[in-house]
């Protein structure tokens, strides 16, 4: 029986590196597979699922209006899906009916929370959904588990306030552990 899988982590953890591996191993197999991540990432081209090891594949894109139960995936062994922290509670709700209806596994790899340790709605969906949920491991610079974020100016500064989506990278944004996260904020 398929299911919806979850995979999170902070940045720079290799969600991105799994997802490619994961593919491949379908693939090595003659299996088919279906790529998607968010339109909205665009950091290395649109339509581009890529590690920071350079490894890089073309996936299909979804945005807010995207319906993954309107798709047609004939002899497909799996859906997987970058960036999934940007998907709608609807599109969560899609995916895990997907998984069970056309007995279709859907594995999403994404983020758990954004710069100000607040959930985005897709992770906190997929969260209560998924019936598989892993946690990807990273590290701090201080050493620790890194699960949350800190976003930075231009000049390396900290942000507390801003829009919950920004597209960036490392320079804009580090993944840390909670005590290095409220280390730097305001009381």
């Amino acid at each position: 029986m398929a299911k919806l899988f979850y995979r999170y982590a902070a940045m720079n953890s290799g969600k991105s590196t799994m997802l490619l591996q994961i593919a491949h191993n379908y693939e090595s197999m003659g299996k088919q597979v279906r790529l998607y991540t968010a339109a909205i990432d665009d950091r290395y081209g649109s339509g581009k699922i890529t590690s920071r090891l350079s490894i890089q594949r073309d996936a299909l894109t979804y945005d807010a209006g995207f319906d993954f139960l309107a798709q047609d995936y004939p002899d497909l062994a799996c859906v997987l899906l970058d960036e999934a922290q940007f998907l709608t509670p609807e599109q969560v709700r899609q995916l895990h009916r997907l998984a069970h209806t056309r007995n279709l596994p859907v594995i999403c790899f994404g983020l758990r929370s954004d710069f100000r340790g607040e959930p985005f709605p897709g992770a906190a969906w997929l969260l209560a959904l998924a019936e598989d949920i892993e946690e990807i491991k990273t590290i701090c610079a201080c050493g620790r588990k890194a699960t949350m974020h800190i976003r930075t100016d231009a000049a390396g500064q900290r942000l507390h306030h801003g829009p919950q989506v920004e597209i960036g990278d490392e320079s804009r944004y580090h993944a840390v552990c909670a005590q290095c996260f409220y280390s730097g904020e305001p009381r």
